[in-house]
Parts: C-alpha cells; sequence; structure tokens
C-alpha cells in the first residue's frame, strides 16, 4: 500500500507551476501575436478611411491573455507543497497547456482574420458582421479549454 508521502514527491509542484507557466505564457503569446497581425491590417486602413478606424479596432480589443491568467491563477491556487501529488502537478500541467496552446491557437485566428477582414472592410463594409462572427467563434476556441 502507497503512503501519501510516496505519491506527494517535494518535485510534484513543479509540473504544477510549470501547467501555470504555460497557460500564462502561451496565451499571452497568442494576444500578442493576434494584436500585432490585426495592428497591421488597422494601420493600412487608417490613411485611407479614418472614420472606419474605430469599428476596425474590434480585432484588437478581443483579449485572450486574460483567459490564461484565470486559469493559472486557479492552478496556482491549487497548488499545496505538503499534499500536492504528482498526478494532480500532470493534471494542472496538462491543463495549463490546453489552456495556452488554445490561447495561442485563438490568438493566431484572430490576428489572421483581423488583418485580412480590415483590409476587405477598406473596399466592402458587407464584411464587417462576418469578421465579428469569426473573431467570436475565435475566442469560442480558447474558452473552450476552459470548460473541462
Amino acid at each position: 500500500m502507497t503512503t501519501l508521502a510516496e505519491l506527494s514527491p517535494p518535485w510534484a509542484p513543479f509540473f504544477g507551476f510549470a501547467g501555470v507557466t504555460a497557460a500564462i505564457s502561451l496565451s499571452t503569446v497568442g494576444a500578442a501575436f493576434g494584436t500585432s497581425k490585426s495592428g497591421i491590417g488597422i494601420a493600412g486602413l487608417g490613411p485611407f478611411r479614418p472614420d472606419l478606424m474605430m469599428k476596425a479596432l474590434i480585432p484588437v480589443v478581443v483579449i485572450i491573455a486574460v483567459y490564461g491568467l484565470v486559469v493559472s491563477v486557479l492552478i496556482a491556487g491549487n497548488i499545496n507543497p505538503g499534499k500536492y501529488t504528482l498526478f494532480q502537478g500532470f493534471i494542472h500541467l496538462a491543463a495549463g497547456l490546453s489552456c495556452g496552446f488554445t490561447g495561442m491557437a485563438a490568438g493566431y485566428a484572430i490576428g489572421v482574420v483581423g488583418d485580412a477582414c480590415v483590409r476587405v472592410y477598406l473596399y466592402e463594409n458587407r464584411v464587417y458582421v462576418t469578421m465579428v462572427l469569426i473573431l467570436i467563434f475565435a475566442v469560442c476556441t480558447a474558452l473552450s479549454s476552459r470548460s473541462s
């Protein structure tokens, strides 16, 4: 029969904190990529149609990094070095990686869609609703890892 001391090695919290790091850093990288890629399209729109600038800021306002911050705070709050098992460490590592990679994928999708749609929005105003719907679906991709 195994004891709690055997299931809780002193290095078990390392995996939990690795999950915290993965959640916050990877989702922040995705948010930074999405913001920079969309910003390039918005900067190209500005000189030609300054009246459309405020509506074109929608892709930049979508913040994915907040989801990574929430998950990392939840994981860090559950780490108790005395009774933290290796199984919990691996679960928290998997949760952090899941959150981080989905945040990075959503940020990439927001960047690509935001850049392309803002450039098309310069010539065709009807694409605005489509852009907003695609951005909502990209955010749903980031939210999907938080439901489990």
